[in-house]
């Protein structure tokens, strides 16, 4: 009786140790999920605020339709902080790959920005000098090049 008694005291201490572990787990989760809907909301209010502002190049109607969207993108957890430039990296890898890396810069902002989503797209815009070396069709140094005379013009002599 004593054995079994110790066997099942053993057993107990498994199930209320994985148990406690669950219930660490869940909480932190919850807690994460706090965080995010608390984040969310946050910049509901800003995105809201801007909305409301006038400033957004949108009209106001489409500004809050697109803040809410993305609130509720957030709170799934659908909408994480580096999305946007794996969305727009991943545009770049469509590109030829001498193309690439100028996407690259592009999209982690160098250069110039122009327009705008509500006229009807943004432009953004680097340049990228290349320095190109001298033909190699020249003589070889130390040989002077034969020099051609040009024909006169008629009615003119030497």
């Amino acid at each position: 009786m004593l054995a079994s008694h110790q066997k099942s005291s053993k057993s107990h201490r498994v199930v209320h140790g994985v148990v406690a572990g669950l219930c660490t787990m869940l909480l932190a989760v919850s807690a994460q999920g706090v965080l995010a809907a608390d984040n969310a909301n946050s910049q509901y209010q800003q995105d809201r605020k801007f909305c409301l502002s006038g400033q957004s190049d949108e009209d106001q109607k489409t500004c809050l339709r697109e803040a809410g969207a993305a609130r509720a993108a957030a709170q799934r957890g659908k909408l994480s902080e580096g999305a946007y430039e794996q969305n727009a990296m991943a545009r770049c890898k469509v590109l030829p790959p001498a193309d690439q890396a100028d996407c690259a810069r592009r999209v982690h902002g160098e250069g110039t920005v122009s327009g705008s989503v509500g006229g009807g797209g943004v432009l953004r815009e680097t340049t990228t000098t290349i320095i190109e070396s001298p033909p190699t069709n020249s003589p070889p140094a130390g040989v002077v090049p034969p020099t051609v005379t040009p024909p006169m013009p008629q009615g003119y002599s030497r």
